[in-house]
């Protein structure tokens, strides 16, 4: 018998039938003796909805009352598929966040665990109770409803199935795991069959939306065993583990995109000690974060350009955080939205080297021009013009191998 949390997403509880076809899917699990935890979404478009009309309501809203509307949607669906199983004969009850509890900070909107009570939750377990959970939402320590930010379901799912001890959290969505890069841009791209916690979590954070960052880095931390499967097919999925599960590590495992970026050049900055901290700082008192950063000096050591890359949505806010600080000097001020991010990531760099070399070397055969380059210890990154992305994907994803071979 093995405890397992099932997590099943917007598009996978879009309407009564889905639902009932999720019920079957839990109904499975535990006809196989096993002790099933279910966290569910909101219907798909419901939290669109809701946030909307909050949004109409009062434009300055008060963000308690915006995470008691917006919760509204977990609870809905959490109270429909327990009916469903009810309906199937399988002994099901409905949990709210603050019913387990989830115990969170006071971050409304965007709220972090804090503390989970499971021990009422397990006793139904152990009666053979299927607990179907409201995703996305905990409660606070002055009694109010706090959500987890979107896409918090997901973390909601992982941070149960480790207080729980679950042997392993299924995330149900709408494909069938997770591919060496999108299947839209390149067809033939392939599933993985596994995955590593830093591999998915770089891929989360550069674009890839099969899942959450924060439910990724609170796997790993919690070495939580994660698998991507579709619940709209059979087929296997991809488990997301420890480095130490796979036997044959991938040189390079996958390539991501992130259309969301943008980059902004200070030109003729006065080369003094401290500058950097000058232009930063600001940046980061004012919630704006920095990815990528290039600098060049001039040759006589007097100027310098440097060139950083910020969230899209976040371009005004940088540019007018930089002409309102008195402290930095520079000639020329330059913001571009029209570039993406390509990255190379996989374990089996540490070990490998001429990753880069022949990631540019690709890069250049094509005729891209890199404008900027960050690397770590698994992923090496660069900044391309906007138009060439689907082009730089396709070129790396065949010279690393990555083709799905023809059956």
């Amino acid at each position: 018998m093995s405890r397992i949390v099932m997590k099943f997403g917007g598009t996978s509880v879009a309407n009564l039938d889905r639902i009932r076809a999720v019920a079957l899917r839990v109904k499975k699990e535990t006809d196989a003796g096993n002790q099933v935890a279910v966290v569910v979404s909101a219907m798909a478009g419901t939290t669109d909805q809701l946030v909307k009309w909050t949004a109409e309501a009062s434009p300055m809203h008060d963000a308690r009352e915006y995470d008691t509307v917006v919760s509204a949607g977990e609870q809905i669906t959490a109270g429909l598929l327990a009916l469903c199983l009810q309906n199937i004969d399988v002994s099901a009850r409905s949990w709210l966040g603050w019913q387990v509890p989830f115990r969170t900070n006071n971050i409304h909107g965007s709220a972090r665990i804090e503390d989970i009570d499971t021990s009422r939750m397990i006793e139904r377990l152990e009666d053979n109770i299927v607990c179907v959970m409201a995703g996305f939402q905990g409660i606070s320590d002055d009694e109010r409803i706090t959500t987890l930010g979107r896409g918090g379901s997901d973390t909601s799912a992982v941070a149960l199935a480790a207080a729980l001890k679950a042997d392993r959290c299924d995330i149900y969505t709408d494909v069938e795991g997770v591919y060496t890069t999108d299947p839209r841009i390149v067809p033939n791209a392939r599933k993985l069959d596994k995955i590593t916690y830093e591999e998915m979590l770089e891929m989360a954070s550069l674009g890839a939306k099969v899942l959450q960052t924060r439910s990724v880095a609170m796997a790993m931390n919690h070495r939580v065993r994660i698998q991507v499967l579709s619940s709209f097919t059979d087929a296997p999925g991809t488990l997301v583990v420890d480095e130490d599960e796979i036997m044959e590590k991938q040189v390079v495992s996958g390539i991501a995109y992130a259309k969301s970026e943008a980059k902004i050049t200070l030109v003729g900055v006065e080369n003094t000690p401290g500058i950097a901290g000058d232009i930063f700082g600001p940046l980061a008192a004012g919630n704006v974060n920095v990815d990528m950063i290039i600098q060049n000096i001039s040759e006589d050591g007097k100027k310098t350009d440097l060139t950083f890359t910020v969230p899209e949505n976040d371009v005004d806010k940088a540019t007018n955080i930089l002409k309102e600080s008195g402290h930095v000097k520079y000639a020329k001020l330059m913001s571009d939205r029209e570039v993406v991010k390509i990255s190379v990531i996989g374990v089996g760099m540490r070990s490998h080297a001429g990753v880069a070399a022949r990631m540019f070397e690709t890069l250049a055969a094509k005729g891209i021009n890199i404008q900027v380059i960050s690397t770590s210890e698994i992923k090496i990154s660069v900044l391309i013009r906007a138009e060439y992305y689907e082009l730089a994907v396709r070129a790396l994803h065949t010279v690393f191998g990555l083709d799905a071979h023809p059956e």
